[in-house]
């Protein structure tokens, strides 16, 4: 029976539909349901269906799904493209997205400080103090070259003894080293037979001139004695000088020569050492001797500070080691060829030196101009000290102080101190500035 079913299913009469639906498959019998809908489902006279109705009707049931799942597709496409074109266009709120405004802290006035009686700080007024215009310039102290001296060896050898040392002083004839030389060797083995053939040459000319006296030899035989004579002191001569120049001795003939002091000074430059070599004149100098009674100041002066630096002038000059000692030198040369990089030339200052001065200590010059300027004056007390600088206090109004930073000067007859900048004449200041900055700390 199901058989027969199957094979009559799509010619079923539209009556035994619902008596059959048990007989046909649930999905078959839906799309047979569907058909009875559409017009393409062509019925016989007797009710039953034709198979290209059905066919038709098959076709139609799923173009009808596929446009329904286009349908969807497009719609679900549309409606996500409206959905991001929103995110997209979407405005934040601007207030929200900007940066958070910087917070600006404002540091107090360290240079500012409040008391609470000012009157127990007296005030002082800057006086007036007129002086030359003056030019700060640094240098370094360096020895006089006319004043260097080497110490030079004529002999050649190898070094003996050494009995100075770099930065010794020395005294004009000491022994500074000895020297094992050849040279000399050679010099005092000529100087003997020079000697010897001296006075072999003095007692034959004697001799010859007792007998032309008694007239047994004639005058040619005592003119060739006294010829002899004369040139073998000649050559006696020359070995002892070349000897002496070699720093032989004649008294003391031997091969080690002392190699002494020309001047007395100190040793600044040392170029050798024991068992070295000396190669005479053609080697270098082994000690420089320098005399540094009198030293240089080099300083640089800016092209445009060079108008107030004139040859024969005086300048102070304080050393960084001994800042309050001042010694005076006198300026000898301004240079004439400029630094092209730092655009400054050299000025030379020659200075007496005590003995505090050693080459290549830091100074600072002071060059006096002819022009006069006005300055103010305080009490050395009114300026402190603090962290390599210099300050003043000054009313600030109320029961404030104001902590001024100022450059100072020479120290004044009266205990008043020279301010080169920072206040003027007729401004006030505190008396004792020690003693208001050590009340502001407790």
């Amino acid at each position: 029976m199901s058989a027969q079913t199957g094979a009559l299913r799509p010619f079923l009469p539209d009556l035994f539909l619902e008596n059959q639906q048990k007989l046909l498959n649930p999905e078959r019998a839906r799309i047979y349901s569907t058909l009875l809908s559409f017009p393409h489902f062509r019925a016989k006279p007797d009710g039953r269906a034709t198979a290209s109705g059905i066919a038709e009707g098959e076709r139609e049931i799923h173009m009808s799904a596929t446009k329904k799942c286009l349908f969807f597709l497009q719609f679900l496409l549309i409606g996500l493209s409206v959905v991001l074109s929103g995110c997209g266009d979407s405005k934040g709120d601007p207030k929200a997205e900007a940066p958070q405004a910087a917070k600006v802290e404002h540091e107090q006035d360290v240079n500012l400080i409040r008391v609470d009686h000012p009157e127990q700080f007296p005030l002082t007024t800057a006086q007036e103090h007129r002086a030359s215009s003056q030019l700060q310039a640094t240098g370094v102290v360096s020895p006089d070259v006319s004043r260097n001296v080497p110490v030079i060896s004529i002999a050649t050898g190898r070094v003996a003894e050494i009995r100075a040392r770099l930065g010794d002083t020395v005294q004009k004839g000491q022994v500074l080293l000895r020297v094992q030389s050849a040279d000399v060797s050679a010099a005092i083995s000529d100087y003997r037979k020079a000697a010897a053939d001296e006075k072999l040459a003095r007692v034959q000319y004697e001799r010859a001139k007792d007998l032309y006296d008694k007239g047994a030899v004639s005058l040619n035989d005592f003119q060739t004695a006294e010829d002899v004579e004369n040139k073998a002191k000649v050559d006696l001569e020359n070995t002892t000088e070349r000897l002496r120049v070699l720093g032989g001795d004649v008294n003391n003939p031997v091969s080690i020569v002392d190699i002494r002091a020309p001047v007395s000074g100190v040793i600044t430059d040392q170029q050798v050492t024991n068992a070295a070599g000396v190669a005479g004149l053609g080697s270098p100098n082994p000690f420089t001797i320098s005399d540094l009674s009198h030293v240089w100041i080099l300083c640089d002066v800016y092209e445009n500070d060079l108008s107030n630096v004139h040859v024969g002038e005086t300048a102070d000059v304080r050393l960084n080691a001994f800042p309050d000692k001042v010694f005076t030198g006198r300026i000898s040369n301004v240079g004439p060829v400029l630094d092209p990089t730092l655009r400054s030339a050299k000025v030379r200052i020659e200075v007496r030196n005590p003995g505090l001065m050693k080459v290549g200590m830091f100074v600072a010059a002071t060059f006096h101009g002819q022009k006069a300027e006005m300055h103010a004056a305080v009490p050395a007390s009114a300026i402190l000290h603090l962290h390599d600088r210099d300050w003043v206090y000054v009313p600030a109004g109320g029961k404030a102080f104001r902590r001024v930073e100022v450059t100072g000067g020479d120290m004044l007859p009266g205990k008043m101190q020279e301010i080169l900048s920072g206040i003027k004449p007729g401004e006030q200041v505190v008396q004792n500035a020690l003693v208001f900055q050590s009340t502001v700390e407790q």
